[in-house]
């Protein structure tokens, strides 16, 4: 089991956590814009790097079911790409809401679980 930040981890958490920051932004902002665009495009590839990264972080040293959302992370980033280049507004939005919440809230929160390495260094800094 990991018991410390690798490389790949740090990678990986500071990939999900700008994504993070950075969806929020772009949901807030006016869509259609240049800039929504711009932001859309960067919250991609930080979403790309984020579902990457996990195959170099093995806890156990075997893949788990994590990096089954990895992969379906990649196959709904593909589609919500899809859905903006075609102009399918709606099928882009709930896609990129859906990868959004499961890909970054969800897995964020059980990431914070204490049994998890971010979790056990997070609740043991606030105790």
């Amino acid at each position: 089991m990991t018991h410390t930040f690798t490389p790949a981890i740090w990678i990986h958490l500071i990939a999900a956590l700008t994504a993070l920051v950075l969806g929020a932004g772009v949901f807030l902002a006016r869509k259609g814009t240049l800039a929504h665009r711009l932001a859309g495009r960067t919250w991609a590839a930080l979403m790309l790097v984020t579902a990457v990264s996990t195959y170099w972080i093995r806890g156990s040293g075997s893949f788990s079911w994590i990096h089954l959302l990895s992969l379906a992370t990649l196959a709904l980033l593909a589609a919500a790409v899809y859905f903006a280049l075609s102009h399918r507004v709606q099928a882009h939005r709930k896609t990129v809401i859906g990868l959004y919440v499961g890909a970054l809230v969800v897995a964020g929160a059980f990431a914070l679980l204490p049994s998890r390495l971010l979790g056990r260094t997070l609740w043991g800094m606030l105790s």
